[in-house]
This record gives structure tokens, sequence and C-alpha cells, in this order.
């Protein structure tokens, strides 16, 4: 088989509304590294956008999942219960910021988890209104691209969205919004279009994912949270992108020493399988009926044993000191490059969450154009790499943790080569 060849069926057979970033149809893979389906083999730089953080088909998951298969793959924990969906309910429950008594819910996808929290947020208070952030992404349904920040292309064609759901500004230094200015964008809505009495629930993502990879500051997580015991609102925060590892905690919210009072999550959880989660405080868990919340495939035996053994190599090899690490280097080739690439405006990110800013140097606007370049040179390379931003102008570096050394050097060497190329073309 050609991938130009499954590229044709692919225009034939899938809605065009489902985006591609590359025409690379994948064969295998193995920790950092894939294969297509014409032999061709590429360093992964994207990891499925923050799935596999423990690596493709690491041996511990793999056996874990192989282990399940072999006793049953589905009942529905609603009718059948299973005693590893407790077990993982259990580790969350502890491992998630937050000093008071927690409980868990799981569902498949991150879409899905934001959406419950909204509606445990509203159930728990008796409110309806829900405040985000520009530029914020939190899935495709129509609550999640209700609360994303973003128009083209989530909520482009798509009618009316859902009702009583503000945005304000989120902090971008870059780009001259401070914490000030964000949390002033709030108190203008309190002021004009919105009674805090009403509102159910803040959330936000620690660092924002598609939006651009910009971490929110200690002081507005701390200012957030002050908001929201002041007048009774839920906190939640959005860690689908952030969590396990990927910034160097498990949750990027320890960095900040406040805790969410609700916690979403999927992606890295279980380790490539479908599983979401909410995880939060056990008055506010607990006040949906029984029936409210759930799902036919939530809690999937498979991704339970998956995130359990997730949660088993991320403490056994230590990922959120390695992604430290790795996030440190890949900084410093990034900051080795300015010198020679006026077009870097910013390098930001915790951990191994690290993403580098384009602009023109002349104009300073942002170059969505030499990112596509810079992107379309190192996969040329072999280097799988991704975009995001509302601009489009920005590389975002998501590897898998676990990636070997003699691959992290390899790729390092494809992304100088990469933007030097960029700029000569």
């Amino acid at each position: 088989m050609k991938n130009a060849d499954v590229a044709k069926r692919r225009d034939d057979a899938i809605s065009r509304g489902v985006g591609m970033t590359t025409q690379i149809y994948a064969d295998r893979a193995l920790n950092a590294e894939v294969w297509d389906i014409e032999g061709n083999r590429y360093i992964d730089f994207a990891a499925g956008i923050a799935v596999v953080n423990t690596g493709h088909c690491h041996p511990k998951v793999m056996a874990a999942v192989t282990e399940q298969m072999s006793r049953f793959t589905h009942t529905c924990h609603q009718v059948l219960p299973y005693e590893n969906y407790i077990r993982l309910a259990e580790r969350l429950n502890d491992k998630v910021p937050g000093p008071w008594k927690k409980k868990t819910i799981f569902v498949t996808t991150g879409a899905e988890a934001c959406e419950n929290a909204i509606k445990i947020a509203r159930v728990a208070t008796g409110r309806s209104a829900v405040i985000a952030f520009g530029g914020a992404f939190h899935g495709r349904t129509f609550m999640g691209m209700t609360l994303t920040g973003k128009v083209d292309p989530y909520k482009k064609g798509f009618g009316a969205m859902m009702p009583d759901v503000y945005h304000v500004p989120f902090p971008q230094d870059v780009h001259g919004i401070s914490t000030k200015e964000a949390m002033a964008g709030i108190e203008k809505l309190f002021k004009s279009d919105l009674d805090p009495a009403r509102v159910a629930a803040i959330i936000f993502e620690p660092v924002q994912g598609e939006g651009g990879f910009y971490p929110a500051p200690t002081d507005l997580v701390k200012a957030i949270r002050a908001l929201c015991d002041k007048h009774g609102i839920v906190m939640i925060a959005d860690e689908v992108q952030t969590g396990f590892a990927r910034t160097g905690h498990l949750f990027a919210m320890q960095a900040h020493g406040v805790a969410a009072d609700l916690t979403t999550m999927a992606k890295g959880l279980a380790g490539g399988l479908p599983l979401a989660a909410v995880t939060g405080k056990a008055e506010l868990m607990d006040a949906a009926n029984p029936g409210g919340l759930g799902g036919t495939y939530a809690g999937n035996p498979l991704g339970i044993a998956a995130a359990n053994a997730v949660l088993d190599v991320i403490e056994e090899e230590d990922l959120c000191a390695r992604a430290n690490e790795l996030g440190s280097r890949l900084k410093q080739k990034l900051e080795s490059l300015r010198a020679t690439t006026p077009e870097i405006i910013d390098i930001r990110g915790p951990g191994f969450m690290v993403a580098v800013e384009f602009a023109n140097p002349g104009t300073k606007e942002p170059d969505a154009g030499f990112t596509t370049r810079v992107r379309l040179e190192a996969l040329k390379r072999g280097l799988i790499l991704l975009t995001c931003g509302v601009y489009g102008n920005v590389v975002r570096f998501l590897a898998p943790i676990t990636i070997p050394e003699a691959h992290f050097a390899e790729a390092m060497d494809i992304l100088e080569a990469s933007v030097a190329a960029a700029r000569a073309g």
C-alpha cells in the first residue's frame, strides 16, 4: 500500500470535517517511533496530542490490557461493576490536588469530562452560568465548543451556542494581556452582564492547549480560587492535556499550590485507550441523582486496566522528573536558535509541554506561514510536529516522556535543520 492511495480512499469515505495534519498512514509504533504503511520511520513529537505520555505500546500498559482482554472487554459498570474501576478511582482521589474527600466518575473523552464537570457544578449549585477563557479548548460537543474560546474551526457554521456561557481574556505576556486584565474582564462581566450569584463554575486550563500553550500564571490561578470562594462558584481545572506528568507534575495545578474543586482529565490517563474522568470534592460529585452521570462505555475495562498501569509507569520511571529534564533541554535547544532565528518571539511551557511562537521579524505580526514551513520541513526529515494557537503561529512539542536519549538527540538535530530550512525557503 501507498500513503497516496489510502489518502484517496479516505477522501471518498471520511467526512472532510475530520481534519488531518499529515498524510502519513500509521502501520506500527513503539515508544517515540512510528512507521507508516510504506515503511518510512518517524520520530513522534505529537504523541497522539499528549495521549501516549508513556510511549506507544509501553510493555507494562500492553500487558495490563492483554490480561484484561482475556477476562472481559465490557459489561457496563452500571450493570456489572468491576474492582479495578474502583481501584483507579481511589488512586485518582488520592492523587488529584486538594485536601478534602474526593470522588470520581469515569467517562470516555475529554469533551465528556468537561460536559460532566459543568453538569456537576450546575446541579450542586443550582446555578447555570459558566465563565471560560478566550483561546480555551474544551471539546467539540455543543457545550464543549461553547466553552472553547476559538471560533474557527471549532464553532464556525454550527449555529447558536449553548446559553449562559461567557468568555474573558486569558493572560498572554507575549501579546500584552496580564492577569490584572483577565480578572478585570470577569469583574466587568459582573458589572454589566452577569450576577455572580448566577455563576455555577469558572473553567480554565492550567496551560492552554490548542490556544497556544500559554501557562496560567500562579497569580491568575490564585485570583480565580479567591473569586470562586467569595461567590460560591465551582472552580474547574481542565487537565485533559496537562495531566499525567506532562508538565513535570502529575497534575499541572500542583505547581500553583492551589486546588480546584473539580478536575477533568483524559488523554494521557490511559496510555492510548479512550478513558476520561472527573475527580472532585465529594459533596459536589454526589450532588447528581443516580443515573444522572455515566454512560454505556464510561470506564471501559480495557481503559481502566491501561490507566492503572500508566500510573504505575509514571511512578516507577519517575516521569515527572524526566519531563522536567527533557523540557529543559528542549528549551535550551530553542534558545540556541534565537541568534539565527529572529522569528522566535517566545519559548514557554512547564515540564515537557513546551512551545515556540513565531512572528514576522519586521512587522511583529504572528507568522503562521513560517510556522507551517517549520512543521513541513520537519516532516520531510522524519519528525512529526504539531502547531496550535489562535493565530496558528505556535509549534508545540509533545513527545512521549519515555523517549530514548538517542531519539531525542536525533529530533533536536532535525528541529534545528528544519528551522534553518524554513528561513532559507
